[in-house]
């Protein structure tokens, strides 16, 4: 373990929580001697994240899409500040780059991040943890959601369960930290092998 990739949102939420939070994510990873790897913004969650890790002495790479810069919402603070052409660029860099994916609070982006890695995995493109951060209950809903999921068949409960998730930020990255993923194989997603209906 070496970077964690942190999906967080560009604003800052109506509680003081949120930011405190994303501060004490950020400081957890630089004291863990991890580099951060996140959206490279200074504004909002991200921007709290990548400060807090910074003033504790860690490495924080941000990576930002071209068309971003313009509206001056880049940090320009960071130790490597990457320049993509697109999301989907982006998206991949994140994934090349990092060895964990936690998700913070966050809009339709974060959640859009998050999925992406979670799936992946469930496919077998990566092998790496995908957690997120419950703060105040911020989540509850989505890991409902998760939960029906695999109740209605959509999923199997040994993919719900690639959903790591903690209200609490120190136990969190020391759950990814120590992360074994399971033994899944590809083809569980779509039939098993007495070909009764398997879920997608």
């Amino acid at each position: 373990m070496n970077r964690i990739c942190v999906y967080c949102g560009s604003n800052r939420g109506n509680l003081p929580v949120y930011e405190i939070m994303a501060r004490r994510v950020g400081a957890g990873i630089a004291r863990r001697g991890l580099e951060l790897v996140y959206g490279g913004g200074r504004v909002g969650l991200m921007g709290a994240v990548a400060d807090a890790a910074l003033e504790t002495g860690g490495t924080v790479i941000g990576v930002m899409p071209e068309a971003l810069f313009p509206k001056e919402i880049v940090h320009r603070g960071l130790s490597d500040l990457r320049s993509v052409s697109s999301m989907k660029e982006r998206t991949e860099l994140f994934f090349s780059l990092s060895d964990a994916f936690l998700t913070l609070p966050g809009g339709f982006g974060t959640l859009e991040e998050f999925f992406e890695a979670v799936t992946a995995f469930q496919i077998g493109a990566h092998r790496k943890p995908c957690a997120v951060l419950n703060v105040e209950g911020f989540y509850d809903f989505l890991l409902a959601q998760v939960g029906q999921m695999a109740t209605s068949e959509f999923i199997l409960r040994q993919h719900q369960e690639l959903v790591l998730s903690s209200d609490d930020p120190e136990l969190l990255l020391d759950a990814l930290v120590a992360y074994r993923p399971p033994d899944l194989r590809i083809e569980d997603k779509w039939s098993d092998l007495n070909g009764t209906n398997t879920p997608l």
